[in-house]
């Protein structure tokens, strides 16, 4: 979808993710977290469908190698409680509810009870629902009566199996940490946050977290990999990362337990006991031998090809698209507008082209606006088809989530509301979008809305500015107010970024665009006497 920020009407739905493409950020529902209350489709966007019927594609044992056939690895040096370790080995299993982190701890203590070990262990949730974060307190002792406590006291982790890096850095774990005892297990991939559902342009902070914990408790006892990652490229899931994390921690020598108690307490949980035995194995893998773990994940290019400039690719690809959209003559007005920023950017054999990049993807990104043609012929696009035939088996049907503005009811503030169309709106759509060439004509009829005529409006008016920016580059008495007006028209070209989602979201975004829009044109037109002069 277009990463409006107007999906979430459940504040801390986590199964909305941010996806960054080609395009831009956009966003994807994940199959494997959402919790199917459905409040994403109520956000105003025709990107939504629901599959009725059918279920998920059962995921296969492992969609890369068998680990067990790679051949067989070190043992490690475990800790022996009642010795050097003490008589009580505190664990805390920190991640995101829904996830399996309860289950690891279950799966240690199970283990614990089979190797005659005292264990008692305790779980603590933020949320009492999937998506919170969510604890697990284990510790294992030498005997029952060593166990004196129920938690994990204040500094006294031995381990920290951070299944998630935000939960790992929360205060709830970090108390728990002390450089010198604590050794942290973390899977440095974070899921995104609820503030993502708000707020598109959400960074993910797991590189700021590795820091962090690493100051906590020191580089030599932290080991951290994209878990999350791994497991979705070997596992076809990202719901084995947790027990990946298990056999990493268990590798470093961090766990008290032998591996044959692991696996059987894993045998006795009786839920897909191969691929959990899978995650753990590569677990191991990935803590012995992380350079040859990360060459399996990404192996390099056996053949080395000649591309084009990043810029050309980005450049070719959108003129390929618009083609699509509509046709070669559209395409090629895109393309004479970029050429001549590129012109421009290079003059002096200066090549900047940070402009003729701004230019080239808020150009495409204004004149590819998503009307009722366009939705029709990306629904009908059989890529979009085959993904979807990738993910769900069965008896199943697609419902689109609509809202065409001669059929729309509206709400008391005068917006259209959607509703769903069953998958006789296929056929619509495939005859709506060979009648895309009727865009912008006479015989357009969507074209004629209010929303329509300003996107075309909006176009032209970006011309005009960067035909104004193209005159106005070279003005400037020294080459520090040049520079300010190459960064301003930078600014100025940008601004389309701003402006994302359809109907009314697209209009309040709109807004705050015209703002920035207007403010930098009028800085650009009349830069400040003493920046001039610097």
């Amino acid at each position: 979808c277009e990463g409006c920020g107007d999906c979430g009407v459940q504040s801390n739905c986590l199964s909305v993710e941010p996806l960054d493409t080609e395009f831009g950020r956009k966003r994807q529902i994940n199959q494997s977290t959402c919790n199917k209350d459905y409040s994403c489709t109520k956000g105003f966007c025709p990107s939504f469908v629901t599959v009725e019927g059918g279920q998920l594609k059962k995921k296969s044992k492992g969609v890369g190698p068998s680990p067990f056939a790679l051949g067989a690895l070190p043992e490690p040096v475990l800790p022996v409680l009642g010795g050097a370790a003490g008589p009580v080995w505190g664990i805390v299993v920190a991640g995101v509810g829904g996830t399996g982190v309860i289950t690891i701890g279950q799966l240690l203590g199970v283990a614990a009870h089979l190797e005659g070990l005292g264990i008692v262990t305790q779980d603590a949730g933020g949320l009492a629902q999937k998506g919170g974060a969510t604890w697990s307190h284990v510790l294992i002792g030498a005997s029952q009566d060593d166990i004196r406590t129920t938690r994990v006291s204040m500094a006294a982790a031995d381990l920290v199996i951070g299944c998630d890096p935000i939960v790992a850095v929360a205060k709830e774990t970090l108390l728990r940490m002390r450089e010198g005892r604590t050794r942290v297990a973390l899977n440095a991939h974070a899921t995104p946050t609820a503030a993502f559902v708000k707020n598109g342009n959400w960074q993910n902070p797991s590189e700021a977290c590795v820091s962090e914990i690493t100051q906590a408790v020191g580089a030599a006892a932290m080991g951290a990999f994209s878990a999350d990652l791994a497991a979705t490229a070997l596992l076809g899931d990202s719901i084995y990362t947790n027990p990946m994390m298990l056999g990493f921690a268990w590798q470093k020598g961090w766990i008290p337990l032998t591996q044959a108690a692991l696996l059987r307490a894993i045998e006795l949980n009786a839920v897909a006991v191969d691929n959990n035995k899978a995650a753990f194995e590569w677990g191991r893998r990935a803590a012995h031998d992380p350079q040859a773990f990360e060459r399996l994940l990404n192996p390099g290019q056996v053949v080395t090809l000649v591309k084009r400039s990043p810029l050309d690719e980005l450049i070719s690809r959108r003129v390929a698209f618009l083609t699509d959209y509509q046709d070669a003559a559209y395409a090629a007005r895109y393309q004479s507008v970029v050429a001549r920023v590129r012109r421009a950017d290079e003059v002096d054999g200066e090549a900047r082209l940070a402009l003729t990049e701004a230019v080239a993807r808020y150009l495409f990104k204004l004149m590819a606006y998503k009307d009722e043609y366009e939705v029709a012929r990306l629904h009908t696009d059989a890529a979009f088809h085959a993904r979807i035939a990738g993910m769900f088996e069965g008896d199943y049907k697609l419902n689109y989530h609509l809202a065409p503005p001669l059929l729309a009811k509206k709400n008391e503030k005068g917006e259209l509301q959607k509703r769903a169309f069953g998958p006789g709106m296929l056929m619509g759509f495939r005859l709506l979008a060979r009648l895309k060439g009727l865009r912008g004509g006479i015989f357009d009829v969507f074209g004629r809305s209010e929303e329509r005529r300003q996107e075309r409006a909006l176009i032209a008016e970006y011309l005009d500015t960067v035909e104004e920016l193209l005159a106005g580059l070279a003005q400037g008495s020294t080459p520090e107010a040049r520079a300010l007006r190459y960064r301003l028209a930078l600014d100025l070209a940008r601004v389309p970024e701003q402006i994302k989602g359809f109907g009314h979201v697209k209009a309040r975004n709109m807004k705050a665009a015209r703002l920035a829009w207007d403010g930098l044109l009028a800085q650009f037109r009349n830069p400040p006497a003493a920046q001039q002069a610097t």
